[in-house]
């Protein structure tokens, strides 16, 4: 059996659409991901494996074959490993595998089940929405992705338990709303540099002026001005 979860693949800011296909196998005790995976991706292994721990879960001593289609596309980044966790959850029977149907799947694990926000939610709630599928993202992108569209289903777990319960129906987890992401912390400021007018004056006229400017410049004029 063959389980499938859709996500995505960033081109740019464009989200083409990925299959994540997980085969469980009788043999040699193996899991591999192919696909171009780069190294985030390969690395998700690891996350994946000790996630499903933390949530309970054990994969089998068989062979794992996770499949990123199409092979041909570069795959790149942390966000594949929920959708890799679900679909092997399904390939165990963790979780309905008609569950995912209709859902574009992306969120980062942490060894503890979490799932962990990350970049592109937007542009993939958008894609998603053209094709028809719901989001399953993580808790912390909900606010974002529900910018994509109002009539777009969305679920935003925290961890894998929740999402896995919001299947069964024993948690029942509810639409986020829009939201604009509230003040971080105060970024640096120019007045707190001690010294360095020049390389100081060069950057308050480019940004006065909305010039583009070369950091090799601003190096060079700080090591001058420092008689270095």
């Amino acid at each position: 059996m063959v389980a499938r979860v859709s996500t995505v693949a960033f081109e740019g800011i464009e989200a083409k659409p990925v299959d994540v296909q997980a085969q469980i196998a009788p043999g040699k005790v193996l899991f591999n991901i192919v696909g171009l995976p780069d190294k985030a991706v390969a690395e998700s292994r690891e996350r994946v494996r000790s996630a499903l721990v933390a949530s309970g879960l054990a994969l089998p001593a068989k062979r794992i074959t996770v499949n990123l289609a199409p092979a041909d596309m570069p795959k790149e980044g942390s966000h594949f490993d929920l959708p890799i966790a679900l679909a092997l959850m399904a390939a165990i029977g963790a979780i309905p595998a008609d569950a995912l149907e209709g859902f574009t799947v992306l969120g980062e694990l942490g060894l503890d089940g979490s799932i962990s926000p990350v970049a592109g939610v937007l542009p993939t709630a958008i894609a998603a929405n053209q094709r028809g599928h719901g989001l399953i993202c993580p808790y912390g992108s909900g606010s974002e992705a529900a910018w994509a569209s109002r009539d777009i289903e969305i679920i935003a777990p925290r961890s894998l338990i929740q999402l896995a319960n919001h299947f069964k129906g024993t948690q029942i987890l509810s639409r986020p709303e829009a939201a604009i992401r509230g003040d971080g912390a105060p970024l640096p400021d120019l007045a707190e540099i001690k010294g360095q007018e020049s390389a100081r004056r060069v950057l308050e006229i480019a940004a006065a002026g909305g010039h583009y400017m070369l950091l090799l410049y601003l190096i060079k004029l700080s090591l001058a001005v420092s008689g270095i």
